[in-house]
């Protein structure tokens, strides 16, 4: 006959009597040891604030005994003045209409005279019959969220310094490039007898220094030369070469007017100085006006060193294109050779000079298609028969229009004859 062995208990079952003790010992903790121990602070109050239940806690951060808190303070009185005068005008008002409010940043007054911020929450507590009872207080420790609002507002304060000082430097640095770029140009252009003369110099940004340049000056009693050209490449070295380039130009002239010989004279200057290195290029139309007292025309001589052409406004309503065959870009080659184109002006008849930023201006929508020869052919046209005033101020009109399209400075000269005799001319030959 077979006896039944011995009963097994299932595996783990010790384990399992053995966690359930340790959550038991755990629980044991009183409410009230919770309530003193908490990581918060506690406080019960009547309805006009007086304080009437406070824990450890608490009482640990204003560094106050129980005794000379409970019955004797308001909840008010443990705040700073400053948050005192915020609990009587908002925090109160807000607790007796809500019945409750959180997350309210205040500052508790420390017996050792220490303020510290805190976040306090209070919601009422109703009888049975819906009568208020008491108020019942979270307070959280805020000195750490104090610290980094601290620092987060020193950060911002110290960006929008440096942002304030990066603007001052801008506009001085932008004061600064204004007035060098003014010393490389003209202030004015001077009269020519029996002409009209204008310019506009567009500036592309304010934060570099352009290469474009320009001028007008008589070389003898009867004749004036001219030049307008660009410089490859911007800012200093840029604006260097254009300095070197507008006084070559102008003492070369001075010594032989010829439009092929100051052209020349430019190169070899600027291949001189820039051959090695830094290479350094520019572009250049250079002539001569020689007017005609007698008929009151204007024979124009000119040579371009890689320049685009000048334009030839008709008083007849047309524009075209004046051919100056060959012209390398000045500076490249150490004899580079440069040919004079001619033209006469009649009344009604203007000369434009301008740099390649009108051509290349990118227009549409997308800003991807240039301007383009064409197009200030057909524009030119439009304005054939109006004096150069008119034609600069209607190519700057132009510019303007462009917008973020003109990402490159933009020189014109623009010279004309009038279709009546200007006054000074008129007198000249009375």
């Amino acid at each position: 006959m077979c006896r039944p062995g011995p009963t097994q208990e299932p595996e783990g079952t010790g384990g399992g009597t053995a966690q359930d003790a340790v959550f038991a010992a755990l629980l044991e903790d009183s409410a009230e040891d919770l309530y003193e121990s908490a990581p918060c602070g506690y406080l019960s109050t009547l309805m006009d604030g007086t304080i009437a239940k406070i824990n450890g806690r608490l009482l640990g951060w204003l560094g106050l005994e129980r005794e000379d808190v409970v019955g004797r303070l308001r909840f008010s009185d443990l705040l700073t003045v400053g948050g005192r005068l915020y609990h009587e005008t908002h925090f109160a008002p807000l607790l007796r209409m809500q019945g409750e409010v959180s997350g309210i940043a205040l500052e508790i007054r420390q017996a050792d005279g220490g303020r510290m911020p805190v976040l306090v929450s209070s919601a009422v507590k109703h009888g049975s019959t819906g009568e208020p009872l008491l108020v019942r207080t979270t307070v959280f420790d805020a000195r750490e969220r104090r610290a980094y609002e601290e620092e987060l507002l020193r950060g911002r304060k110290a960006a929008e310094e440096a942002r304030k000082q990066a603007e001052a430097d801008r506009a001085r640095l932008q004061d600064a490039l204004a007035v060098l770029q003014q010393s490389l140009l003209p202030a004015t252009l001077p009269p020519v007898p029996g002409m009209e003369t204008a310019a506009h110099y567009h500036t592309a940004s304010p934060d570099r220094l352009g290469g474009d340049f320009y001028d007008v000056f008589p070389v003898d009693d009867r004749r004036f030369a001219f030049f307008l050209g660009d410089v490859c490449g911007k800012g200093p070295q840029a604006a260097a070469v254009t300095s070197l380039a507008r006084y070559t130009l102008r003492a070369a002239a001075l010594y032989d007017a010829d439009p092929v010989s100051t052209l020349t004279a430019l190169n070899t200057v600027v291949h001189e100085r820039y051959n090695s290195g830094d290479p350094r290029y520019c572009t250049a139309v250079v002539g001569v006006l020689e007017p005609d007292p007698a008929t009151g025309r204007v024979t124009v001589r000119l040579a371009s060193g890689g320049h685009p052409p000048a334009l030839v406004l008709r008083a007849g309503g047309t524009a075209d294109f004046l051919p100056t065959p060959g012209g390398l870009l000045v500076g490249i080659l150490p004899d580079a050779r440069f040919t004079t184109a001619t033209t006469t002006l009649g009344p009604g008849d203007t000369l434009l000079l301008y740099t390649d930023g009108l051509t290349e201006a990118r227009t549409g929508e997308d800003r991807t298609r240039l301007y383009g020869d064409r197009a200030l052919q057909e524009f030119a046209t439009g304005h054939a028969g109006r004096s150069a005033g008119a034609v600069v101020e209607a190519l700057t009109g132009l510019l303007a229009g462009f917008g973020d399209g003109l990402d490159d400075d933009t020189a014109l000269l623009a010279l004309g004859v009038p279709t009546r005799p200007a006054p000074d001319t008129a007198a000249e030959n009375a």
